[in-house]
C-alpha cells in the first residue's frame, strides 16, 4: 500500500467530506491494496466476481457490450470514484470497468464489505450515499441520451467532466488533461463516430472549446451551459472511502 490513508491526498481537496481519524484509520484496516494498472487494462470483468476499488488517480470508464460488440458508456470514472460497488452485491459484475489512462487503486475485498455495516454504519451510509450518486449520475447520462440533440449532447458531456475534474484540481488555465477518443464520446452519447466528429468540429468552430493532443481548453464556459441545458449547481462534498 503506497499510500496510507491517512496522507491521502485527496482527503485535502474540497470535493470530499472530511473523516474523523478514526473512520479514517477503519478504512485503512478494510484496504488490502493498492494498485497500479495501464492504460488499457480491465479493472472489472463483466461476469466474473469483482472487488471493490476507489479510483485514486487517472481515469476509467464503465461500460456494458451487446452480443455483437457494440458498447455502452455508462460513466466516466474520476478520483475519489468508487468502483465495482453494484458488482459486489452480487456475484458476478454486471458490467465491464477499463482504465482510459493509466490508473492508481485502493482496493477492499468484497469478503470485507460487511464489516462497515457492522462496525461502522456511518460509513456504511456513505458508501450507500456513493451508490445513490452514481446511479444520478446514469440518469444524468440517459436524460442526455434521450432527450438531448447531438450539439446538446456533447456539451453536456464535456461540460459535466469539466465540472468534476475542476472539483479535483485537474484543470488549470481552462485547460483539462482529456483522454477521451472520439469513440469514447460517441459510445457515451448514443451517436455515431461521424457524427460525433461533425458535432465537435461545430462546437470548435463556435469557439467554445479546443479539443486536440488530449487537452480541452474551454472558451465560454456559459456558451456552453447553455448549449448543454445544463446549468450550473453548486456540488456538496461527498464522502471519500
Amino acid at each position: 500500500m503506497r499510500v496510507p490513508c491517512r496522507d491521502c491526498p485527496l482527503r485535502s481537496l474540497s470535493a470530499f467530506t472530511k473523516l474523523p481519524v478514526k473512520k479514517i484509520d477503519f478504512i485503512q484496516s478494510i484496504k488490502s491494496n493498492h494498485l497500479h494498472h495501464d492504460a488499457g487494462s480491465w479493472i472489472i470483468h463483466a461476469g466474473q466476481a469483482a472487488e471493490l476499488f476507489t479510483l485514486f488517480s487517472g481515469w476509467a470508464f464503465r461500460f456494458k457490450t451487446l452480443p455483437d460488440g457494440r458498447r455502452q458508456i455508462l460513466n466516466f470514472i474520476l478520483p475519489g470514484d468508487l468502483l465495482g460497488l453494484q458488482a459486489s452485491m452480487f456475484s458476478d459484475s454486471l458490467y465491464d470497468v477499463v482504465a482510459l489512462t493509466a490508473v492508481e487503486l485502493c482496493v477492499f475485498p468484497r469478503s470485507k464489505i460487511w464489516l462497515l455495516f457492522e462496525r461502522m454504519p456511518e460509513l456504511a451510509f456513505d458508501m450507500t450515499w456513493l451508490g445513490a450518486r452514481e446511479e444520478s449520475q446514469v440518469d444524468d447520462n440517459l436524460t442526455t441520451v434521450g432527450a438531448r440533440n447531438a450539439v446538446e449532447r456533447v456539451a453536456a458531456l464535456i461540460i459535466g467532466l469539466y465540472r468534476r475534474a475542476n472539483l479535483l484540481g485537474m484543470v488549470s488555465d481552462q485547460t483539462l488533461l482529456f483522454p477521451l477518443s472520439q469513440q469514447h464520446i460517441a459510445d457515451a452519447l448514443g451517436l455515431s463516430l461521424v457524427h460525433t466528429n461533425k458535432t465537435i468540429n461545430r462546437l470548435r468552430r463556435m469557439g467554445v472549446f479546443d479539443l486536440s493532443h488530449g487537452l480541452l481548453k474551454l472558451h465560454d464556459f456559459h456558451v456552453l451551459e447553455h448549449l448543454a441545458q445544463a446549468f450550473d449547481v453548486e456540488i456538496s462534498p461527498r464522502p471519500l472511502i
